[in-house]
This record gives structure tokens, sequence and C-alpha cells, in this order.
């Protein structure tokens, strides 16, 4: 069993925490008080050492949290908390981002009791695209792991926040397998089935992109996903978001369906990929165009009415002629 801090706990004689914002299988996230910059918030992400590991085990947990932390606060993206501060305290390690306010999208669907209209997730859409695709160029990858409403922020000024690093991996350029910092599987309705193995598993930047249909999926339909096992057992039991919502346009539909392929190998590859068969930019791979029909007798009519009457012209001038 983890053991929360209390509100007023002083972190590293800076950080004065005041109120829990969520919890995990590993420990917490605060809110805090910046003391050195009267003013400033701070959301600090609390990881635990497993109780039931080695000193062996925990050296290596620790040793891989540094270099996660590390890497995150080298990032630089207006889409993305800041990440100013980690540290180890009393056992336990810790990372220091910015408090982003405002409503999660989770919250906003609830709020709205329907699907949140198409317009502003389009919108949205943009913005979630930019952040991912800026993680997943990193050298090597960083992969979020927990894309989900819930981790998606909307500030005041309607800048969209992609939060929550706190299943965050890193991915091997070697050999293509990820180093787990912190565990976790994500949340079951939006994880794709190679991410329930655990860490032994693999994982890359198309398990992200899973994660990101299966949120649009529930954004603009209302209705959230089936998750990942129940899908391999009824393969039906997806029905396409046009079908939930009529006023989803079918390239739209089409493309988080291929976000959500149960196979790696039958999803984007990238973010850009499916970036561009979202917005209609181009058609999905392998989709072939309808064929282009002929002009119809009217079309063609139309087309060639000019000749038609000088042909008609003619004709009526020959058969006055033979009359004459």
């Amino acid at each position: 069993m983890f053991i929360t801090l209390e509100s007023g706990a002083i972190l590293r004689e800076r950080y004065k925490l005041t109120n829990i914002v969520g919890q995990g299988g590993m420990g917490s996230v605060y809110r805090a008080e910046d003391l050195r910059l009267p003013g400033r918030l701070c959301a600090i992400k609390e990881v635990q050492p497993d109780p039931t590991a080695d000193e062996t085990y925990r050296q290596q947990a620790q040793s891989q949290f540094l270099q996660e932390a590390s890497i995150l606060a080298q990032l630089d993206h207006p889409s993305l908390p800041k990440v100013s501060d980690f540290f180890t305290e009393n056992g336990r390690d810790y990372l220091v981002m910015d408090f982003v306010t405002g409503k999660d999208l989770r919250q906003l669907l609830k709020e709205n009791e329907a699907p949140l209209p198409e317009e502003k997730i389009l919108a949205w859409a943009e913005q979630i695209f930019d952040a991912l695709a800026y993680l997943h160029r990193q050298t090597p990858p960083v992969l979020h792991r927990d894309i989900k409403p819930a981790n998606i922020k909307l500030t005041l000024d309607n800048r969209i926040k992609l939060v929550d690093f706190g299943l965050v991996k890193l991915l091997a350029t070697d050999d293509e397998r990820t180093i787990t910092v912190v565990q976790g599987r994500g949340t079951a309705l939006y994880t794709p089935l190679e991410q329930y193995g655990g860490d032994g598993s693999h994982t890359d930047v198309r398990s992200d992109i899973y994660a990101l249909g299966a949120t649009f999926y529930h954004l603009l339909t209302d209705y959230p996903p089936p998750d990942a096992k129940a899908r391999f057992l009824n393969p039906a039991s997806l029905p396409p978001p046009e079908r939930l919502n009529g006023d989803v346009p079918a390239h739209v539909s089409d493309a988080i369906q291929w976000a959500m392929a149960m196979h790696p190998d039958e999803r984007p590859s990238t973010v850009e990929q499916f970036r561009q068969v979202f917005f209609g930019l181009q058609p999905r791979p392998g989709t072939k165009l309808p064929a282009s029909s002929s002009p119809g007798l009217g079309a063609a009519l139309r087309a060639n009415w000019v000749a038609l009457l000088a042909a008609f012209l003619l004709f009526l001038i020959a058969v006055i002629l033979t009359i004459v």
C-alpha cells in the first residue's frame, strides 16, 4: 500500500503541496506552490518504489526514471506541459511540471451529454496530432502510452495540452524495445492489445496511434469504444463512428477505424499518416478510388451544343436547297 503525502508538506524546501489531483498504482500527482516563485503552480508526479522489489531492481528503476526525466525536461512544445525539475527524496522520485488549468475533454464530453461538435474536435485534433508527432520525433522517440480524453486538457485560452506523462516510455533505437520507467498499462478502453502484455511486450508509436483513434472515437460518438480484449473476442463490436453519429464524415470515420486496427501492422505507421487521412488530405493507403465514369448523354449534348447546332443548320440548308 502506498502512502500519500499530506497537504502542506514541502518537498526539496521549495514545493508546498496543496492537494492530490490524481492517484495511480505507482504514486500520486500533487498540485503544489513554488515557494521560490510566488504565484507559480506546479504539478508534481510522484513515483513510489515497488515494496516487493529488491534493492537491485529499485536502483535500476531509479536510474531509468532519471533518464526519462532528463529527456522530458528537454521537451518544448506549446501543447505539452513543461517539465522544470526532477529529484529523489525519501526514496521516492518526483517529476515537476507546469500545472495546467482548465477542463479535460472527458469532463467536456460528460457535460455536453452528446457527441462534442465535430468542428471543435477537428480544431483540437490538429494540436493533438502536432504534439504527439513531436514526441515521436525525439531521439529516442517518446511514447505517451495513456492517451485518452481525461489526459487532454483545454486551457482557458483554448489551447490543447496533452498531460500526464505517468506512463511515458522511451523507445530504444537499437532493437526497438521500449524502456519502462514508470509502470503502467494505460486505460483499458483506449489501450491496444499489445500493451496488455506489460513491460515485456512490444509497443511502438502505433500503440499511441491506436489510443488516439480510440479517443477520437469516443469524442465524436459519445460512445466509449469497446476494449481490445472484447474486440478480439467479437470483431464486430466496434461499429463505424459514422454509423453512431451521422455528422462524422466518411473519411474521418475510416481514419479512426484504421488507427484502431487490432494488429499494429494494419494501423498508420506514423501520426502524420493518420493525420493526412483524418483530415481528408489523402485517401487511406490501399483504398481504390472510384473509376471515372463516361459522361452521360445530357452532359455530352451540353458540352457540344455549338457543333450540334452548326450541324443542324447545315442539314437544314441542304434540305432547303434540295427542295428549291
